[in-house]
């Protein structure tokens, strides 16, 4: 398993304008499960993209296990928010997922879905429809395998996304907002799902804009408006929070 350290990052969009992060510093350990708490603006879908690699920061490092970000960026993977999909896409669970794994073939003389490959070793396409199949049950999905992804519910696309993310070879996932719009049922079971994974050992950290009773079911919260206000157990997280005086951390800010 790995472990994924931040120090210090500070990233702007542009060179002159006001940075939206600024000396944030996070740890994500093994088989832990991180929500990552903070008003709308906050820079929360910013750092999961510098965290997973696709934004580099201004300032500040990342290391995993030690080594530098872009050494080991295949253990980092990130699950986009649920909006920014087509879900219209003409396609079923099962090639949505399958997506997952194509996207980390190294060469397209080892991609598993080339003729070649299949022809020279067909044991590697069984490997990968088990792989496949385990995933979606892992996730509660293997039923929906032929659905269309316009089919789905909210609280299925956001399963079946989960699903294709997992197919990659990654240790550490950041969601970008998997609850957001779901209804309490959908959440509960997208969260007992989440905890399953890290007692599994995997690393999770999620962005969220809850400020319930459902981040008792996180072993760490991470409060951020720009910079880090608050790290720690739920218990303790709430115990901070009456000491910080900011009124953009309140229950209409956190809501679902």
């Amino acid at each position: 398993m790995a472990t994924l350290v931040a120090e210090n990052l500070t990233f702007a969009y542009a060179k002159k304008s006001k940075p939206v992060l600024n000396k944030v510093s996070v740890e994500i350990k093994p088989g832990t499960l991180t929500a990552l708490v903070g008003p709308n603006g906050a820079g929360k879908s910013t750092l999961l993209r510098i965290l997973q690699g696709q934004n580099t920061p201004d300032k500040g490092e990342i290391k995993i296990d030690g080594e530098n970000l872009y050494r080991s960026r295949a253990l980092v993977a990130l699950m986009p928010q649920r909006s920014s999909m087509n879900w219209k896409f003409p396609i079923t669970v099962e090639k949505l997922v399958s997506l997952g794994q194509i996207k980390y073939s190294k060469s397209r003389s080892n991609n598993p879905f080339q003729i070649k490959t299949l022809l020279a070793y067909p044991n590697s396409w069984i490997n990968k429809c088990c792989e496949l199949e385990a995933t979606m049950q892992r996730v509660g999905i293997a039923s929906l395998a032929n659905r269309r992804l316009d089919s789905l519910s909210g609280g299925q696309q956001q399963r079946a996304l989960l699903a294709k993310t997992l197919m990659s070879p990654a240790k550490i996932f950041l969601l970008d907002e998997p609850c957001a719009a779901l209804d309490p049922p959908a959440k509960e079971d997208f969260l007992k799902i989440v905890r399953q994974l890290a007692d599994a050992g995997l690393s999770l950290l999620v962005s969220s804009h809850d400020w319930g009773d459902s981040l008792n079911n996180y072993d760490q919260v991470i409060v951020l408006d720009k910079s880090v206000l608050a790290v720690g157990s739920p218990d303790q997280i709430q115990d901070k929070l009456e000491a910080i005086n900011i009124s953009s951390i309140n229950e209409n800010n956190f809501c679902d």
